[in-house]
């Protein structure tokens, strides 16, 4: 798929979160109830998918089925990397996570 046949919503994830997104990626978008905007994205056969955080100032999380954690920093908070995420939002990822798994998966 070239870029001028892209799908909108990838064209417009791209440009909001600065980041390399295809029609090839497995993608989700997340407004969170402080008006902070998730996205992610998963390439088929690269072993992590892509996350940005606009409260991150759309700073690029590497991620993968372990990547979310529970009381690593503190007790009862949720963190990816270095970035703290509320139970809504890691419930979000985690779902995107599970629905992009298949694409993590070598493939012979």
């Amino acid at each position: 798929m070239t870029e001028d046949n892209q799908p909108a919503i990838e064209r417009l994830l791209a440009r909001l979160c600065g980041g390399a997104i295809t029609g090839k990626d497995y993608v989700g978008y997340f407004l969170n109830e402080h008006g902070e905007e998730l996205v992610f994205a998963q390439r088929r056969g690269e072993k992590t998918a892509r996350f940005w955080h606009s409260d991150a100032d759309w700073q690029m999380f590497r991620v993968g089925d372990h990547s979310v954690r529970v009381g690593s920093v503190m007790d009862g908070v949720i963190t990816v990397g270095d970035l703290i995420i509320n139970r809504h939002e890691a419930t979000w990822l985690s779902s995107c996570l599970a629905a992009s798994r298949h694409l993590r998966q070598k493939h012979s």
